[in-house]
């Protein structure tokens, strides 16, 4: 008995590769990432984490330049 050779579809020798991701697969970490900026972003939470002034203010200036530029 001999085996039987499997042999390579035709669309596997083309040169590109074609890869189909789901919307979701996109969706969620870009979702994720938009969360923790927000978590980060938050000026009350970011003055009881850090001690130093600067810090703070920064954050503050960094979330009023993406809420200008989100509206």
């Amino acid at each position: 008995m001999s085996a039987r050779t499997h042999t390579r579809p035709s669309s596997a020798t083309r040169g590109g590769v074609e890869v189909r991701l789901p919307w979701w697969a996109l969706a969620l970490p870009a979702l994720a990432f938009v969360a923790l900026l927000l978590l980060i972003l938050n000026p009350a939470d970011a003055h009881a984490a850090s001690s130093d002034p600067a810090v703070g203010e920064l954050i503050e200036r960094i979330q009023q330049t993406v809420l200008q530029q989100s509206s």
